[in-house]
């Protein structure tokens, strides 16, 4: 065993087929191992609330140690973590290959996994996490949709909140009559055949988010690789399933891997590179999928041939250079850097990126915005979620940047009601949060 270094920390798959991975008193075992480092440690202790969680727990137990303290108290701990995994990749001094071989975010994904297993999900849980059905349905009535889930809306955001378990302050994405996929059919976009990488060809992967809630994207997307000469094609066979793997349905996560990568395979038989449009979903396929299934050829390969799109921007600046035409960006920006952008360990792509913008400011936010996903919605954390983006918010307020950007869109419209909370009534928020390459997008005069 070996520690240190500034290599990134080394994650074991998943032996989620194992009896033994749901055992509850196996589970609860490994939770004290754990939980006993972290309680030593404390490194961690600002980054959500699962840890101020956890040490006030046992702080408040009888003897102020964790033997003193009922496993029952675990749950809310659990419950607190966002999946994020920044207490893995950015903070944690224990993880392998240091013989303690702590992995906090896969031991809280566990011990979810154990608990559907036995308890099942919730039923409105469950619904949220049916991004595709859901997406569908709403972008079908998307008007009525938009208007129902829009915050302020008294009528029908309280009867949400009551129902279906979303907060009525939370901000909630918008539905498109018209996806991604089909708006690429007849966009028009073809590759610049002067610019210095042409030849690169590449299939995005829509995810869910770009096709059904934020298609403009996907299109910016497509026309700043076309701008960079590659051809691109769009493809979607289903959502990666980071809603599921939040709810610790880990079997259902699987299917849509092996779905996913079973789709992919003609596309990088043909030379594609794959191009995944939001850091969850990159994440998911370079790294979930196959500590899933770590067996699975297919889903090795995707693995190896994915890109998360700011990524794969700056790869082809640094192989074939940039086509001349890229212009600043007035007023600044502050941007977010999203916790599953980090966690892929490739450094700081859209950052890199932007700074390929001439003559901008850049802020760069690292925070955990706090969203998790479905997580930050939901009434019962949402307002834990305002308080751990309450950081990256502030830092965006203080900058006083013309714009905002998210490598996560979620993130991204958090920081903004972050923001809104924090202003005072005189004080100006963007009116939107962007992705890093629709800026591009917009540097280039794309959009």
């Amino acid at each position: 065993m070996r520690e240190g270094g500034l290599a990134a920390p080394v994650r074991h798959a998943l032996n989620w087929n194992d009896p033994d991975f749901y055992d509850p008193e196996k589970i609860d075992e490994e939770l004290r191992r754990v939980f006993d480092v972290c309680h030593g440690c404390r490194l961690c202790f600002n980054l959500c609330d699962s840890f101020p969680r956890l040490f006030d727990l046992i702080d408040e137990s009888e003897t102020g140690e964790l033997d003193s303290v009922d496993s029952a108290g675990f749950k809310p701990v659990v419950d607190a973590c966002t999946l994020c995994d920044m207490c893995f990749m950015a903070t944690c001094p224990y993880t392998p290959p240091h013989e303690f071989m702590v992995d906090f975010p896969h031991l809280m994904l566990r011990h979810r996994a154990a608990e559907a297993k036995r308890d099942g999900t919730r039923f409105f849980d469950r619904q949220i996490a049916e991004t595709d059905r859901n997406g569908k349905l709403a972008g079908a009535v998307s008007g009525l949709a938009n208007w129902a889930t829009k915050t302020g809306n008294g009528l029908t955001r309280p009867a949400m909140e009551k129902v279906c378990g979303i907060h009525h302050e939370a901000a909630l994405p918008e539905f498109h009559s018209r996806t991604f996929e089909k708006q690429a059919e007849t966009d028009g976009v073809t590759a610049n055949q002067a610019a210095p990488g042409h030849g690169r060809k590449a299939v995005l992967y829509a995810t869910c988010f770009v096709n059904y809630n934020n298609p403009q994207i996907g299109d910016a997307s497509r026309r700043v690789l076309a701008h960079l000469g590659v051809e691109t094609e769009v493809t979607y066979p289903t959502c990666c399933g980071m809603p599921q793997l939040e709810q610790g349905d880990l079997e259902d996560v699987a299917g849509r891997a092996r779905k996913v990568a079973a789709d992919m395979q003609s596309w990088i038989d043909r030379g594609y590179d794959v191009v995944a449009l939001t850091p969850s979903c990159a994440l998911m396929l370079k790294f979930e999928w196959p500590l899933l299934l770590p067996d699975d050829a297919v889903v090795k390969r995707l693995a190896e041939a994915t890109y998360d799109v700011t990524e794969y921007v700056v790869e082809i600046g640094q192989k074939h250079g940039l086509p001349d035409g890229v212009g600043a960006l007035s007023g600044g920006v502050s941007l977010h850097l999203a916790c599953h952008a980090r966690a892929q360990n490739v450094g700081q792509k859209a950052a890199e990126m932007l700074r390929l913008i001439p003559d901008t400011d850049l802020d760069v936010i690292e925070r955990c915005s706090g969203h998790g996903g479905s997580w930050g919605v939901k009434k019962e954390f949402f307002e834990v979620a305002i308080k751990v983006g309450r950081p990256p918010a502030r830092k965006a307020m203080e900058a006083g940047n013309a714009y905002v950007a998210s490598e996560c869109p979620l993130a991204g419209m958090h920081i903004l009601q972050g923001m809104e909370r924090l202003a005072g009534e005189d004080a100006k928020v963007p009116d939107r949060a962007y992705h890093p390459i629709e800026l591009f997008a917009k540097a280039c005069g794309l959009a």
